[in-house]
């Protein structure tokens, strides 16, 4: 336990230190929340690195290999990583330049008014807050393997220390710890993985040992099953906020393209490597363990404390960064396209300031009433994906390429998107979930648009080729 101790409260006592510092350095609103557009190529990659492993990877995947096989790695992991490419390589460019902060914020100024509110109340209660919560659940297990707290006061310390540091730092701290926490958990699970096929005796015999279905990309419900869940979770990184608020940090839209690049890449290498270990633990391990716990069970039975450490240390790391992204998501749709849009549009500095910090605290303090009493997060999680998958993509895609595009036509496909989506456990119907939100959302979308005239509060711009006016006041301020 000493030196499970000596590492957690250094690594603390170094995150509280640059929380200190970006406190007295942040002095305005966008430094708090998007870094003042003004974020390196290497800050932005270890972000995003960071950002993905989080509690997913570490926790959820190992146990997902374990209980799965390779094959989640190619329902979850890898439809997750191309869609954030295809996010970075085609649109990285154009909203880069509209110098906005959330993607709430993409559709209030595209068609002014109440438009991002649907958009904002997924983000920031439907995505981020039961994300928020699978972050401190994380933490809290950690606690309990290395340090022996029990798991309630270990979410309440998690909550405590999450708290701390996000309102401290802001983005422009976490982006910095993400970069440095990165290296952290590539070692981490780097080492974690090379244990695991030594204590297994081995590559070959690793393989030897498997059953097929285990070690088969396409699993034993072959390619069809694939397909479908890579469209059922890959579609939501399209309108991952997380990804999008590291593309408006960044310094310029090459920084966006090209560190968002190299960030997915090696995030998609490492993902794989958290399936292969719960596969490997399947010899040493007894088949009837709670997949959630694999993680810290391996990592404690097959690592020396000194060496262990680390990789509880890379995990949580991992946590920490997740769980400050997900709350300065939240704070970004509760400041800026609640409180400044609809509220009080000329709101100073200082009153943005504080709101951010109370917005803050109101994600924080969701996340730990759901870590206490939601069950099963996972399935929440999940959920919140598709939700805003079938609500947001085609309304994003439509903003970005047809003119056309009618304020009302926009609200009515995510209202009718959304009823549809919650609605379909209960109509009966054969058709997939997902396919038959994004139904509803395309056609209710095109339909009204095609009815419906333009409002007067709309900048009427395909915004993949034509700026909106948040781009060139921006540039001048």
């Amino acid at each position: 336990m000493t030196w499970y101790l000596s590492y957690i409260l250094i690594y603390f006592i170094l995150m509280f230190a640059m929380g200190f510092y970006y406190f007295c350095k942040v002095k305005t609103y966008d430094d708090y929340l998007i870094g003042s557009w003004n974020t390196g190529f290497w800050k932005i990659t270890g972000t995003i690195v960071s950002t993905w492993c989080g509690a997913a990877v570490f926790i959820g995947w190992v146990g997902m290999g374990f209980t799965v096989g390779l094959s989640g790695f190619f329902k979850f992991a890898l439809p997750g990583i191309l869609f954030c490419l295809l996010l970075i390589v085609a649109f990285a460019g154009p909203l880069r330049r509209q110098r906005l902060y959330t993607l709430a914020d993409l559709f209030g100024e595209r068609f002014g008014g109440r438009s991002g509110i649907i958009p904002s109340i997924l983000s920031a209660f439907i995505y981020s807050v039961p994300t928020l919560a699978l972050q401190m659940v994380g933490m809290s297990t950690i606690f309990n393997i290395t340090l022996g707290i029990e798991p309630s006061k270990g979410i309440a310390l998690s909550f405590v220390l999450i708290l701390g540091f996000t309102i401290l730092g802001g983005l422009p701290a976490t982006i910095i710890t993400d970069a440095i926490q990165s290296i952290v958990v590539i070692i981490g699970i780097v080492v974690l993985f090379i244990t695991s096929i030594v204590y297994a005796g081995g590559i070959g015999d690793a393989i030897a040992n498997t059953s097929f279905e285990y070690i088969s990309p396409l699993g034993p419900d072959g390619l069809g099953e694939i397909l479908l869940y890579a469209l059922s979770v890959g579609p939501f990184y399209m309108v991952w906020q997380s990804t999008w608020q590291r593309i408006f940090a960044s310094e310029s839209e090459e920084v966006a393209k090209k560190a968002g690049i190299t960030g997915f890449v090696i995030a998609g290498c490492i993902s794989f490597l958290p399936f292969s270990i719960g596969v490997i633990a399947r010899q040493y391990v007894p088949l009837d363990m709670d997949p959630d716990l694999l993680f810290s069970y391996v990592t404690a039975e097959l690592l020396p404390p000194a060496i262990g450490g680390i990789v509880f240390i890379g995990l949580l790391a991992a946590l920490m960064t997740g769980a400050t992204s997900f709350i300065l998501q939240g704070s970004s749709n509760l400041t800026r396209d609640l409180f400044q849009r609809l509220v009080k549009p000329n709101a100073n500095n200082k009153q943005l300031m504080m709101t951010a910090r109370i917005a803050v605290v109101i994600i924080s303090a969701l996340g730990l009433l759901v870590s206490y009493f939601v069950t099963d997060i996972a399935s929440a999680y999940q959920w919140a994906l598709r939700l805003s998958a079938t609500v947001l993509v085609f309304p994003f895609l439509a903003v970005m390429f047809w003119k056309r595009t009618t304020k009302a036509g926009m609200l009515g496909s995510m209202t009718l998107a959304l009823i549809a989506t919650l609605s379909w456990p209960f109509l009966g119907i054969a058709i997939d979930h997902t396919i038959f939100g994004f139904t509803v959302s395309i056609v209710s979308l095109v339909v009204i648009s095609l009815l419906t005239q333009h409002d007067e509060t709309e900048q009427v711009r395909a915004v993949y080729w034509e700026d909106l006016d948040s781009a060139s006041k921006k540039e001048e301020a």
